[in-house]
């Protein structure tokens, strides 16, 4: 039904919210970057527009949700081995990150951290074999 997935979150500051994510490893697609936006790509068809809050309140009329305060989603994102999960997860709370919370059920793994601005992101691995088992 769709090709790609676009999930556009406030930030404070655009630059420093680029070189948080370069800091993991991250890159970013150039032609849909500027001052008020840096375009994160997480996969072949996954971004994240990082938007200037300013520039992101003018998206909708709502009031924009404070992140740190209000969960307004949780990005979940997987990870090829348990292993991947916990080295992500360790270089965001390096860069700054603040810890979430830990699952194992044995065929699924995950942690979660939040970003510099309070989004959620958890990053998991599932064994599919185990997990069709189950």
């Amino acid at each position: 039904m769709h090709t790609t997935m676009f999930v556009n979150l406030p930030v404070s500051d655009v630059a420093r919210s680029r070189a948080f994510f370069a800091d993991l490893g991250y890159s970013f697609n150039e032609n849909f970057s500027d001052d008020r936006a840096v375009s994160l790509v997480l996969g072949e068809n996954l971004v994240a527009m990082l938007l200037q809050r300013d520039f992101f309140d003018t998206f909708h009329p709502a009031q924009t949700a404070d992140a740190t305060v209000t969960k307004e989603c949780v990005v979940c994102l997987d990870a090829e081995s348990r292993d991947a999960v916990d080295q992500l997860v360790d270089r965001a709370i390096a860069a700054g990150g603040k810890p979430g919370d830990t699952e194992d059920h044995g065929f699924m793994y995950g942690r979660s951290y939040d970003d510099l601005d309070g989004h959620s992101w958890q990053i998991m691995w599932m064994d599919p074999s185990a997990a069709q088992a189950e």
